[in-house]
């Protein structure tokens, strides 16, 4: 039986920021992920795929911000239990909780929360009949390492940011890249839209539009693809990679099976004081989460652990009054998971 104060359910960078929020309260975490390493979608999807939106960084790696987060929380040893899903929760007598895992193991806490990102996903792919039997043959439907596609063909069908930015990407790293989409508009970013069109103007990139990719070429990999233009008769187009970027189709798991409160794949939360959820001591935070004027922001996220870490400790110590110190005032030394004694003022019990 593993024991901490707050089992945190998902290693994105929602669910490691809050280690770094509760070490400040000298709380202890344990995080758990059905993914082998820690970062989420950061680490296991977008690892190279650059941000733009998180305070102090014009732009940093999806890959780098969870190697920054690591460095951050290390001080405060948190514990982790990864390649292992979420299964069960168990509420006991005394208000804490059990969590049992998909291999059997068990965790128990005063405190649970749900940091999951948008969940377990799969990606969504195109009804193309023989597509099946060419993925990792030369079909990825998701870009882990842009190295695997040095000095090679691409073909890239889809129309949102996801299918744009690798696009632009990918021309300077593969030999050729040729962008599919089924209409002439596109749903991503407006200045991406327009560095494909100049790229396309410059000759470094092949874009079709409107279009389809209805078959795969191939024997032991793939060879080429099949596309449909409209008023055309179909052709090939020579390629050693196919990435259909058609997004992700997010689901909870088991979790929608705990008895929260649950809004189009989302979970409800209060909002206007600390993110629980209908089961008091279950939170929610960053983009598994719902309630009005929700936005799914990384940045959010963080400021959600933040606020639920200090509704965490007043659960977790109701005798106690918690005084915030601003860090630059009290720094983080003796907060390193240790359980050493706080800066003067930070803690104080209420007589």
């Amino acid at each position: 039986m593993i024991k901490t104060d707050i089992l945190i359910i998902g290693a994105g960078p929602t669910g490691l920021f809050t280690v770094f929020e509760a070490g400040l309260l000298k709380l202890r975490c344990h995080l758990i992920d059905a993914l082998p390493q820690q970062g989420g979608q950061c680490s296991e999807i977008y690892p190279k795929k650059p941000i733009y939106d998180i305070p102090a960084y014009p732009e940093i790696l999806a890959g780098d911000l969870t190697d920054k987060l690591m460095e951050q929380i290390k001080q405060f040893e948190p514990g982790f239990t990864l390649g292992e899903r979420a299964d069960t929760i168990d509420k006991q007598e005394d208000g804490t909780f059990i969590v049992t895992t998909n291999k059997g193991t068990k965790h128990h806490a005063p405190v649970v929360a749900i940091a999951g990102g948008l969940g377990s996903f799969e990606p969504r792919k195109p009804p193309i009949p023989n597509i099946a039997d060419f993925e990792d043959k030369g079909v990825e439907y998701i870009i882990r390492d842009p190295e695997l596609y040095r000095d090679k063909k691409v073909v890239i069908s889809g129309g949102g940011d996801s299918a744009l930015d690798w696009s632009i990407f990918l021309t300077d790293v593969a030999s050729s890249v040729t962008l599919i989409h089924r209409r002439n508009e596109f749903r991503g970013a407006l200045d991406s839209v327009d560095k494909v069109q100049e790229l396309k103007d410059e000759g470094k990139l092949t874009l079709i539009t409107p279009a389809e990719v209805k078959g795969i070429v191939g024997g032991d990999k793939v060879t080429g693809v099949e596309v449909h233009k409209k008023d055309e008769e179909p052709f090939i187009i020579e390629t050693d990679h196919f990435i259909p970027l058609f997004g992700l189709s997010p689901k909870l798991g088991p979790i929608a099976d705990w008895g929260l409160e649950i809004e189009k794949n989302a979970i409800k939360v209060n909002n206007a004081l600390d993110y629980q959820t209908n089961i008091p001591g279950i939170y929610a935070i960053g983009d598994v989460n719902t309630y009005p004027g929700k936005l799914k922001l990384i940045l959010c996220g963080f400021h959600e652990a933040t606020l639920m870490c200090q509704s965490a400790f007043q659960r977790i110590f109701p005798d106690k009054k918690y005084v915030m110190k601003y860090t630059t005032v009290g720094g983080v030394d003796g907060f390193d998971g240790t359980r050493k004694e706080a800066p003067k003022a930070v803690i104080k019990s209420i007589n």
